[in-house]
């Protein structure tokens, strides 16, 4: 939806991606993100390049193609499937701090987001404070601005998820807009000042 603001760039799995949403252009959280911008009079302009069913090692893989245009605000949520296939806390920690270097090398004005996930709970209690633990520390080392848990109040609970689980419904998606706009408000307002502040 491109809108005459700072662009934000959205990297992440079908959580990011929108999957089994009706309309995941208009419903994704990325998308219901922008609208409360909006709301708020801070035009953006969003990139949505999230895709279903990839892990952390993909996106390290990936990252270099989708940043052909320097982003405002980088905004990666991944680390769901890893934790869906027991990867190891020390190898998603090195992808991401992979990821956030390439986008510190190809965009070194942007500023950076990490969205913090949750382990399954069958992992057992270390690999999920491990787990855990890997977010605030990368989001530390890079200067990142931390969303916390991107799923709070969505994950478990069956009203906002679809019949798998799994993927949020759209009132899913506008639980997660919520929670990523609490800690990206100031952020969001930030660019759209400095923005505003250099056009003719």
């Amino acid at each position: 939806m491109p809108v005459d603001g700072p662009l934000v760039l959205f990297m992440g799995t079908s959580l990011t991606e929108g999957y089994g949403l009706p309309d995941p252009d208009r419903q994704a959280w990325p998308a219901r993100f922008a609208e409360e911008a909006s709301r708020q009079g801070l035009p953006l302009e969003i990139r949505n390049a999230g895709v279903s069913g990839e892990t952390s090692a993909g996106a390290r893989r990936r990252v270099d193609w989708i940043l052909d245009r320097p982003p405002a605000l980088f905004v990666l949520e991944t680390g769901a499937n890893d934790g869906l296939r027991g990867l190891s806390p020390e190898q998603l920690e090195a992808n991401l701090d992979s990821i956030f270097a390439t986008v510190r090398r190809r965009a070194p004005e942007a500023r950076l987001a990490l969205a913090g996930m949750e382990a399954p709970p069958n992992l057992g209690t270390s690999y999920i404070e491990a787990f855990r633990a890997v977010f605030p520390r990368v989001a530390e080392r890079w200067d990142a601005v931390l969303i916390p848990f991107l799923l709070d109040g969505v994950a478990g609970d069956r009203t906002l998820n679809q019949a798998d689980g799994i993927h949020p419904t759209p009132p899913g998606h506008q639980r997660m807009a919520e929670v990523a706009w609490t800690t990206l408000e100031p952020v969001v307002r930030d660019l759209v000042d400095a923005e505003s502040a250099v056009r003719p």
